[in-house]
């Protein structure tokens, strides 16, 4: 099983950005999607996830509003699009895949990929 986040970069406050994640190896479609960060000084933490049963999506409350999941099940990718970005959306970027409909917890989730780094700057 593969999984691979890409799509991080540089950019201005307020500015947008959309990460992908490419995943192989696995029926993606029967396959919870969750998108994590790792931040200095917090840790790694939910941004956001889309379960497979009903693509019901979940977002944290620092970037409710500002961030969307979204997945492509024929082409085994999900996608975060983030705007409005903040400083404090520093960090590096990973994406998880979860056998369960509603992962409540990191440990629910059991394949990860490498991150990608998002900077942004004020």
């Amino acid at each position: 099983v593969q999984l691979q986040a890409f799509g991080g970069g540089l950019v201005q406050a307020g500015g947008s950005l959309r990460l992908s994640c490419a995943a192989s190896g696995l029926p993606f479609s029967i396959y919870t999607v969750g998108w994590f960060r790792l931040t200095p000084g917090k840790g790694r933490e939910f941004v956001s996830s889309i379960s497979y049963r009903d693509r019901k999506t979940y977002y944290s409350q620092s970037v409710n509003g500002r961030f969307t999941i979204s997945r492509d099940n024929a082409k085994n990718v999900a996608y975060l699009q983030m705007d409005s970005l903040k400083p404090e959306d520093t960090g590096v970027y990973s994406c998880a895949t979860s056998p369960r409909a509603r992962p409540s917890d990191d440990y629910e989730y059991d394949y990860w990929g490498q991150g990608t780094l998002v900077t942004v700057s004020s």
